[in-house]
């Protein structure tokens, strides 16, 4: 019911016959341009603060346009774009992205993808990408201390220059070798276009790199590339045959667009480049030893889409994991109690909590109980107004409950912050006059800020840290949280590789128990009736459900990063600078 933003969805396709070939078997020169189109509105979940495109044309002759973007902001972003470039996009190589911002940075010159031109094609640069980097500012000392002065200090500006730069170098490299051979004038040009070995160029960019990333890129002559970082945090899926090479962010979106099985299409591995030269010959590299498997696991709970097949088990499954405690908290009185789920990211694993009643001989009462009302927009800006408005974003059904008889189950995929439950869920299905209400998360508690490119919010914003610092005045103990404090900052002098998360010794003195009851009390709206009760998935149960996906940081403390450690351990000692207990 709280959307989390999510940087972002790539694209990628690349077709491995002549245009003629599309022209005659499917009707149509555009064929590669609709399948990006379409791959793009299948992502449109993974952002919608901007989108871009880009495209190289092998065919075009010198002195015309071989290398083209087009970019727009906005939630119509990608119907713009696809209007504005009609029968322009006409080339081999298709690149897409879809942007949600995590930085706070907008406007259309931070929307993907970012291109650095040249007269030599090879020295051509697209790239866009899926990603964050922890160590930014190492990697811009690097650059400077190298002589280098970037204009823009943003990840992506930066990496763009950085692999520009080592581009450059291999084009150097390739060069040394053609003029050793006696090769003049064009033979040169070719020579090195058709000998470029992007491996480098990806290894000697990225290898000083902390954070989650799936890059992709383009080069004017040909080359098209998207990598994995070596935890495997971030996801792609790629799919080839003798027609065409494609990658996306998610499984189901290449299957859908290309009619695939799930057998037909391959995840990148961890440290890995997907690379298609420029005469179409695709190989998958290993550019970087695997460092780790931390898969991201909210990406199963909630940002990618639910119609792959094994995200969909693992949803239903973290919604029957939690038939007992939810069984505990009405108390047994499965008879007496309506079952439903807010919002509709969260319907499959309303599934899997109803049949897991059902299977044990339980036979539950399922009703849709919220409506999301997706036209009403809170533009009143008087605040008592405003927030009136905002408790009305839900609608309710009435009648769906027996008043003063029926406990109600709502179960969400996550509550993080929090606000939404408290400004509106809360407030309109008191009004069903609920014996009890019961919200459940199929996830669990949502205690650490992600580094890796999903838009989690300061530690303060979540309502498991802000309960826990609740306990901690509650406890009169602010000396233990003055050691923590001291404990952090010791860490932070280390080298970040032997740091770990301090910030874990927060939570430990209160049991799970102790922080449902603490963020129960924080978010019940004032003059509410019923009584509430929160539910949280365990660890235990998360682990089991998504058993492949071992990235879990958000809710253990656990970060597959040194970076992580580092920025988390600052983030709590600048809560505390910033706020006297």
């Amino acid at each position: 019911m709280e959307e989390l933003k999510h940087e972002c969805g790539v694209a990628l396709v690349r077709l491995l016959k002549p245009l003629e070939y599309y022209l005659e078997k499917y009707g149509t020169d555009r064929y590669g341009l609709d399948k990006l189109y379409l791959m793009m509105e299948k992502e449109h979940n993974r952002g919608q603060e901007g989108a871009g495109i880009a495209c190289v044309d092998l065919d075009a002759p010198p002195g015309t346009e071989y290398m083209f973007r087009e970019r727009a902001e906005g939630k119509e972003a990608i119907t713009e774009i696809f209007s504005r470039v009609g029968d322009s996009f006409k080339g081999q190589l298709y690149m897409g992205h879809l942007r949600y911002s995590t930085t706070g940075k907008s406007g259309i010159s931070y929307v993907h993808p970012f291109l650095r031109r040249n007269n030599w094609r090879a020295r051509n640069l697209c790239l866009c990408g899926n990603f964050n980097i922890t160590n930014l500012e190492e990697i811009f000392e690097d650059m400077v201390g190298q002589g280098q002065s970037p204009r823009v200090y943003s990840d992506t500006y930066i990496t763009l220059e950085r692999m520009g730069h080592r581009l450059d170098m291999e084009v150097e490299r390739v060069y040394d070798i053609a003029t050793s051979m006696g090769l003049t004038g064009l033979d040169i040009t070719n020579y090195i276009e058709d000998n470029l070995i992007i491996e480098n160029v990806l290894n000697t960019t990225l290898s000083g790199y902390d954070g989650g990333y799936v890059m992709s890129g383009l080069t004017g002559s040909g080359e098209m590339f998207a990598i994995r970082d070596p935890w495997g945090i971030r996801p792609a899926f790629y799919y080839q045959d003798d027609e065409v090479v494609a990658l996306a962010s998610e499984r189901p979106v290449l299957q859908t667009v290309f009619n695939l099985q799930c057998e037909d299409v391959r995840e990148l591995p961890a440290g890995h480049a997907i690379v298609v030269r420029k005469n179409g010959e695709c190989a998958l590299r290993q550019v970087f030893e695997q460092r780790g498997d931390f898969k991201c696991s909210f990406e199963r709970i909630y940002f990618s889409r639910g119609s792959d097949r094994d995200i969909y088990r693992e949803r239903k499954k973290l919604g029957e994991l939690l038939v007992d405690p939810v069984f505990e908290a009405i108390g047994g009185d499965v008879e007496n109690t309506v079952f439903s789920f807010i919002p509709n990211t969260a319907e499959v694993a309303f599934y899997g909590l109803v049949e897991g009643f059902r299977r044990r001989g339980m036979d539950v009462r399922s009703e849709k109980v919220a409506w999301k009302d997706i036209k009403l927009r809170t533009f009143i800006t008087e605040a008592g107004s405003r927030d009136d408005l905002a408790s009305h974003v839900y609608d309710i059904t009435y009648g769906s409950l027996r008043p003063g008889e029926d406990n109600l189950v709502i179960i969400d995929d996550s509550i993080v912050r929090g606000t939404t439950l408290k400004d509106s869920i809360l407030k309109i299905l008191d009004r069903l006059s609920p014996k009890k209400i019961v919200m459940v998360s199929s996830s669990p508690q949502v205690r650490y800020p992600d580094y890796y490119g999903i838009d989690m919010p300061r530690l303060e914003e979540f309502c498991a840290f802000r309960a826990t610092m609740e306990l901690w005045k509650k406890s009169g103990e602010f000396a233990k949280l003055d050691d923590i404090l001291h404990a952090c900052k010791e860490e932070l002098s280390k080298p970040k590789e032997k740091m770990s998360n301090i910030v874990r010794e927060v939570y430990k003195p209160f049991s799970v128990k102790e922080i449902n009851d603490e963020i129960t009390h924080m978010l019940r709206p004032v003059g509410m009736v019923a009584p509430v009760e929160l539910v949280f998935q365990s660890i235990e149960g998360l682990h089991e459900a998504c058993p492949d996906h071992h990235g879990d940081w958000y809710f253990t403390g656990f970060y597959p990063t040194p970076g992580g450690n580092q920025r988390v351990n600052e983030a709590f000692v600048d809560f505390l600078t910033r706020n006297s207990l």
